[in-house]
């Protein structure tokens, strides 16, 4: 079925505890144990759970492309093509979903199965406006509130192919006109948007890193990228999916939202940071972790421009945005989401990396790694699995 566990409030989830403590059980766990107006719901992403990914029209997506040309850099090699066939059988998880009692569904619309080359000059498929618009429906007939997300990391290939997608700004008026498609068919029904899922992910995952879709970075960080620069294409990629949710904000609070009466926001992601020591070096470390993966897109939406951090740090790597640009960005939020993991310890890194520079060694931060969180042999916390 295509459901992860989540619990959405507002589709604002935060940590409320920072340090090892011993769990604690309630003797009872239920819905009056929530405050009134807590939404539970289900969320999921496009290419993770819809399949028929050669059908309906849908054109290729970066992931698809990902997927199946590097097949080894899955960890199971496995690919989209099917994956949970929500495409065809979205009527038996929204039936799920109302037996669960669930509130809501996140939802991601596949970019590529609406405008299959990127852009409105290339066409819009009708099959995939249908499927949106049943699949809407279906979660409003069963008391369900459709909550969607415009991009989920499935970028059309077709617009990698043109002019390099999110490395370039001209992705900024396609990402804007593929919104406005949305809200003119699916406004009229969905009050509540997310512009994207995530941006850090995506710029770190796929352009540091190169272990998410398209798979760029420097060849010193992993020897399986084939192309990319890992010191400055994550920033660029940062700066123009800032640039777009603006963009997609700006249209929708000009054009739809008096008449539509939804909202629109955005969904970052980001982990705790804990200073390693009580060392002064350790703490300010740990702001500055914080700095680069949440400061990086909430202080742009929060004071219009970048953390000072990153700007001393960074240097001229890092873009940045004139004043209307600012402008447009400051408070382009109705609602936040975010998303939580997990938590980190943050070491200061005393000498800079002058040789192998990237967006990781740029914070000057040496962070515990993901899945071996602990110092001094003790765990930062108690591990949780859905």
């Amino acid at each position: 079925m295509a459901i992860q566990c989540s619990l959405v409030l507002g589709l604002l989830i935060l940590a409320s505890s920072l340090a090892w403590t011993e769990p604690v059980v309630a003797s009872s766990f239920n819905r009056s144990s929530f405050p009134a107006g807590f939404i539970f719901g289900t969320a999921s992403a496009s290419y993770q759970y819809e399949g028929a990914a050669k059908e309906g029209g849908r054109g290729p997506s970066i992931w698809d492309t990902f997927s199946h040309k590097y097949p080894d850099r899955i960890i199971d090699g496995s690919n989209g093509d099917v994956a949970e066939n929500f495409y065809h059988r979205y009527k038996e998880d929204v039936h799920t979903m109302k037996e669960l009692g669930m509130d809501a569904f996140r939802f991601s619309i596949s970019w590529s199965r609406v405008l299959p080359c990127g852009k409105l000059s290339g066409g819009v498929n009708k099959k995939g406006i249908n499927f949106y618009n049943n699949l809407i429906n279906e979660l409003l007939s069963k008391g369900l509130q459709p909550y969607v997300t415009l991009f989920h990391w499935d970028l059309p290939q077709a617009l990698e192919d043109e002019y390099g997608g999110f490395l370039s700004p001209h992705i900024i008026n396609d990402f804007r006109d593929f919104a406005e498609l949305c809200f003119k068919e699916f406004g009229d029904r969905v009050k509540y948007w997310i512009t994207l899922n995530e941006p850090w992910s995506f710029s770190y995952g796929g352009y540091n890193e190169g272990i998410l879709a398209p798979g760029r970075c420097s060849k010193w960080v992993n020897g399986a990228c084939r192309a990319g620069n890992s010191a400055t294409e994550p920033y660029k990629i940062g700066h123009h999916l800032l640039l777009s949710h603006s963009a997609a904000v700006k249209v929708y609070k000009k054009k739809y939202q008096a008449s539509q009466k939804g909202k629109i926001g955005i969904t970052l992601v980001s982990h705790w940071m804990v200073p390693y020591s009580n060392q002064k070096v350790d703490k300010k470390a740990a702001r500055r972790a914080l700095d680069f993966m949440l400061g990086w897109f909430m202080n742009p939406l929060t004071y219009g421009d970048y953390p000072h951090s990153m700007r001393k740090l960074v240097g001229r790597r890092l873009p940045k945005f004139t004043p209307k640009q600012s402008m447009l960005i400051k408070g382009s939020f109705d609602f936040l989401g975010l998303n939580y993991y997990t938590a980190n310890y943050a070491a200061h890194v005393p000498v800079a990396n002058t040789v192998n520079v990237s967006y990781s060694t740029d914070s000057l931060v040496k962070l515990t790694s993901k899945f071996h969180i602990d110092r001094n042999g003790i765990p930062i916390g108690p591990t949780r699995w859905c």
